[in-house]
């Protein structure tokens, strides 16, 4: 799998990993939990690290915990996770929870949830990053409404990553976030890649463009992971799944070429079908 550098260190991160809403939140002993073993050991095997949860994924952080250390991936993965409620102390009780869920003393890149009292949490994150109980933090969003938003503490603070919305249909970001990201040494780590789900849905009944064999890909799900990894801006993107099929076609996505924006201008028509 491609890599791409962290700006901040130049360390390498794969540019496809895992989303854990939804699809984690599940019970040991369950169908579900059993199946979410063999999707974190597809993205291994294919390359990826990325391992994406958060404090309001339900049980996703505590699953996440469990799978690393059954499969003996902790030191394998690269895990972000988030603080997301207000207060400082009630922040750093819930980053304490979070290290114990996911099993380890250290999370590498932790995360202010949709900008929750940001000022707050930052100035735990600059000092627990110091003291090297986290590699990395950054900010996070889901919703193009707030980009004004996210766009004003990226141009007042030093932030080591941030999360945002970005997909085919939905390029907001692209027009200042993306540039600005960059600009900045922000890494960035896309979430939604599949516009929600939404885009994806729509397209898989309609016959691949020919020319999705020319960058490799043999579903829309890589067509639409590539576009998103076509914006020299973004890291690395986290697709959420459940399954270890998905899995392995997602990762597979970040093999082979990766066209960059001047490949998708004319590509527009392919997501409206």
């Amino acid at each position: 799998m491609h890599t791409r550098p962290i700006p901040a260190t130049g360390e390498p991160v794969p540019v496809i990993g895992c989303g854990t809403w939804q699809g984690f939140d599940q019970a040991p002993g369950s169908a579900g939990h059993a199946e979410l073993a063999t999707v974190l050991k597809a993205l291994f095997e294919a390359g990826g690290r990325v391992v994406d949860s958060s404090p309001m994924y339900g049980r996703a952080e505590e699953t996440t915990g469990e799978l690393l250390a059954a499969g003996g991936h902790t030191g394998q993965a690269f895990v972000a996770t988030k603080v997301w409620t207000e207060g400082r102390a009630a922040g750093i009780r819930q980053m304490q929870r979070s290290m114990q869920l996911l099993r380890t003393p250290r999370i590498d890149l932790m995360q202010i949830h949709n900008l929750v009292d940001w000022r707050s949490h930052l100035a735990t994150l600059r000092a627990w990053q110091s003291e090297g109980r986290i590699r990395y933090l950054g900010i996070t969003h889901y919703s193009a409404a707030a980009h004004a938003e996210v766009e004003a503490v990226l141009r007042a603070e030093r932030l080591d990553f941030l999360q945002i919305n970005y997909a085919a249909d939905d390029r907001a970001a692209a027009q200042r976030l993306l540039p600005l990201a960059a600009e900045r040494g922000v890494a960035v780590i896309v979430n939604m890649p599949f516009g929600g789900g939404g885009l994806l849905r729509r397209l898989q009944g309609q016959p691949l463009p020919a020319w999705a064999g020319e960058i490799g890909c043999a579903s829309w799900a890589q067509v639409l992971l590539k576009f998103v990894l076509g914006h020299p801006a973004v890291t690395c993107t986290i697709p959420g799944t459940r399954r270890a099929a998905h899995m392995a076609e997602n990762a597979a996505a970040g093999t082979g070429p990766l066209p960059g924006p001047d490949y998708w201008r004319d590509k527009d028509a392919a997501f409206t079908a």
